[in-house]
């Protein structure tokens, strides 16, 4: 949701009842909402699965911010995916010509509270914890899940980004 304060999230001062620790990781995934619901506010549904150069769509994109940030914020509670992940993860990036730009907007901007809400639940004690990733439970800890969940969304929606400001030119052909 756009704001009427131009500064960036960060400088703006810290978050009530958000761990000192996890602030960073709050103001990057608030900047993040804030720059995509305006870049997507007008940004037409033909377009979304349209690729530039060969690169992922911006539904792609706009699926995957919301898939990424949902599995990070499950390891990083120290669990394992359930079906319903899965079946998401799998289904990433496969044109559905019945999805919508603001449908898959309203998804990530869900799933960014509810990724807010864990951070704000989080005990600063135990964010060096051992936390096992995907299938091969390979060692991270809830500080570096979180930490990459915000350059992970913040590297996509550069990507995002880009790709929408070519398509919108429609100098893309």
């Amino acid at each position: 949701m756009a704001t009427s304060n131009k500064s960036e999230v960060w400088l703006r001062g810290p978050l009530n009842n958000m761990p000192a620790l996890l602030q960073p990781v709050a103001h990057a995934l608030l900047q993040i909402r804030e720059e995509l619901d305006i870049l997507m506010a007008d940004f037409p549904d033909a377009l979304l699965w349209h690729k530039v150069a060969g690169m992922a769509s911006p539904g792609f994109h706009l699926q995957h911010l919301t898939g990424v940030l949902n599995r990070l914020f499950t390891y990083a509670k120290g669990a394992a995916l359930n079906e319903q992940q899965l079946n998401y993860l799998a289904l990433e990036g496969k044109p559905f010509d019945h999805i919508q730009v603001a449908a898959l907007v309203s998804n990530f901007n869900w799933e960014i509270d509810n990724a807010l809400q864990q951070l704000a639940d989080a005990d600063e004690n135990t964010l060096t914890s051992a936390r096992g990733v995907g299938r091969a439970q390979l060692q991270s800890t809830v500080i570096g899940l979180y930490v990459h969940a915000a350059e992970h969304t913040t590297r996509h929606f550069g990507q995002l980004l880009v790709t929408v400001a070519v398509l919108k030119s429609g100098k893309y052909i």
